[in-house]
């Protein structure tokens, strides 16, 4: 008797299902556990971030398998939507190799370490995914493994650049107090005797390693931290292809910068001058920052603009909102703070139990000066708070992340292309706006107060803009970290505090100009199906098709939407 096996053969878009799901589960989560707990994968809640060099190398070699395995794969032979996971996918292989061998953050930023353990310990804080008592036995796991964490920053850290250790000197202070006092605070309602004495040990050999790194920063690391920021114009290159697919030559990113700079300078001086004839932009700037409110009243400033917004979204046809739960606005976690005014923290694809969406805002340091906190104050002006609320809430990152729940893949839950996340945020600043909203009646209680929110409109778009420019001049060896201090102070019309901030941000964020980038792709996808559908254009249609895609680089996305892979700027 004679046996016929049928060969078994998986299609490749099975092939490329079954590989990118083992990348997950095998380097992408496994190397980067945190990521893992905010996903809602709570398997990975007892691990830690390790920074060993045995351990970077054992992530490029898998990395380094994965890409051949993925790359395998013909593109060809895949539908539209799976060829835009496999470039995802490829590219933040790539990306991510570029990181741990190039960029090398590991070997240069002292942040790395501690920021790790603050925000390991803040993701099983944050939440109420599961009892108090097995998020805490979780959190013992990390603590006991933090304080060999920092330890490896003694050996991994040689020649750092100087501003990467400033900025973890500023930051552990704030670190050392959210583990003496946030984090027991989360977990008061525990009830196990055993677990809460065995995590007061854990907790005070972090905060002893936290404090003794801290010293080792400022009497050893500081002073021989002589090295370099700039990751050069190379790696800035690839870096930007890998992670948005774009490809342009950076002189050429540089005229589309300026020329958006110079459009929202011109904008701004157009409005200032119809809200004040008699005043130079610059002074009207000054009178638009002093219309702030008071520091203890900033977050109910915030959340008041909800109702508003949502309103208007529905009866202007702006986008769907699949929910009616809001996001909470809260104070920004500690150590968050030194680099970042606002933001939204949403729980991960898969999070099934805490599904709570945080609006941070960071209010003024204590430390501060009245001066201080006055000029500090002036980011969060009238106009620009409306402009935050936007972007962070509604239609922006909140919105965004209600479609993410339903993203069409495993691949664009997890991964996004920041062009198509912040690019999409901030597009929604001006849409709003120029669609009515903050007009009289729609936001605004008068004509004055309209253009007051235009202008806030137009200082966080020259905010970006000036990211835009300095992320490309700073790490291409053209602009120093003064210089890039004073070009946001008067090319991108902020306050010194916030301008200080923002050029540490750019040293180690380089490419931080996808915002502007993003914008400008999304609304040129914007023109180019106006053009085609014509008058069948619907503006609910394209941003309810648009945020259904997930994250991935608008090249995709316009390949989607367009049928075809035409210049995205």
């Amino acid at each position: 008797m004679s046996f016929t096996i049928a060969a078994h053969s998986e299609s490749p878009t099975e092939q490329f299902q079954k590989v990118s799901d083992e990348y997950f589960d095998q380097v992408y989560f496994p190397h980067q556990p945190t990521s893992g707990t905010v996903a809602g994968y709570h398997q990975y809640d007892t691990k830690l971030e390790d920074f060993s060099r045995a351990s970077v190398d054992a992530e490029v070699f898998a990395l380094n398998n994965f890409e051949q395995r993925v790359s395998a794969i013909p593109a060809a032979s895949l539908d539209q939507g799976t060829r835009g996971d496999r470039a995802m996918v490829l590219g933040g292989i790539h990306s991510r190799l570029l990181t741990l061998r190039t960029i090398r953050p590991w070997a240069k930023n002292a942040d790395e370490y501690s920021g790790t353990c603050a925000n390991a310990a803040f993701t099983l804080m944050e939440r109420k995914f599961a009892p108090a008592d097995d998020r805490l036995r979780s959190l013992i796991a990390r603590e006991k493994q933090m304080p060999a964490l920092i330890a490896q920053a003694h050996v991994n850290l040689q020649n750092p650049p100087r501003i990467f250790t400033e900025i973890a000197i500023e930051q552990v202070p704030g670190i050392i107090r959210f583990f003496q006092n946030d984090v027991p605070a989360a977990f008061k309602d525990a009830s196990d005797p055993a677990l809460k004495s065995e995590f007061a040990q854990t907790n005070a050999a972090v905060i002893a390693a936290l404090n003794n790194y801290l010293a080792w920063l400022k009497t050893d690391l500081l002073p021989r931290s002589n090295g370099d920021f700039r990751i050069g114009a190379d790696t800035f290159s690839k870096k930007l292809q890998y992670d948005e697919m774009v490809d342009l030559p950076l002189p050429r990113l540089l005229e589309i910068g300026y020329a958006d700079l110079h459009k929202n300078q011109q904008h701004f001086a157009e409005v200032a001058k119809e809200l004040e004839p008699g005043k130079t932009p610059r002074e009207v700037l000054e009178e638009l920052g002093s219309q702030h409110p008071a520091p203890d009243q900033l977050i109910p400033a915030f959340t008041a603009t909800f109702t508003s917004l949502l309103d208007f979204i529905r009866s202007h046809h702006i986008v769907t909102i699949p929910s009616e739960v809001r996001p909470v606005v809260e104070e920004t976690p500690p150590f968050m703070r030194a680099t970042t005014q606002a933001s939204m923290d949403s729980p991960g694809p898969y999070e099934t139990r805490a599904t709570t969406s945080y609006f941070n805002v960071t209010l003024p340091d204590p430390s501060m000066t009245p001066p201080q906190i006055e000029g500090y104050m002036h980011s969060f002006n009238v106009g620009t708070v409306i402009s935050t609320s936007v972007h962070e809430a509604y239609p922006g990152h909140y919105v965004q992340y209600l479609y993410s729940l339903k993203a069409p893949s495993r691949v664009r839950k997890i991964l996004s292309a920041t062009t198509n996340v912040e690019g999409w945020a901030h597009y929604t600043e001006q849409m709003m706006l120029d669609n009515g909203y903050g007009q009289p009646g729609e936001g605004a209680k008068d004509a004055r107060e309209s253009k007051f929110f235009r202008l806030g409109q137009l200082q966080d778009a020259l905010l970006r803009n000036a990211r835009f420019i300095v992320g490309i001049q700073m790490h291409t060896g053209n602009m120093t970290y003064d210089q890039a201090v004073e070009f946001f102070q008067k090319e991108g019309y902020q306050p010194k505090e916030t301008a200080e901030v923002e050029a540490k941000r750019g040293a180690g964020d380089p490419t931080y100009l996808y915002y502007t980038l993003g914008k400008l792709e999304i609304m040129k996808l914007r023109s180019d199906l106006i053009n085609k559908q014509g008058k069948s254009f619907s503006l609910q249609n394209f941003h309810d098709e648009f945020l259904s895609q997930g994250f991935p680089p608008i090249k995709i996305v316009r390949e989607a939407l367009l049928g075809d892979d035409s210049p995205a700027l």
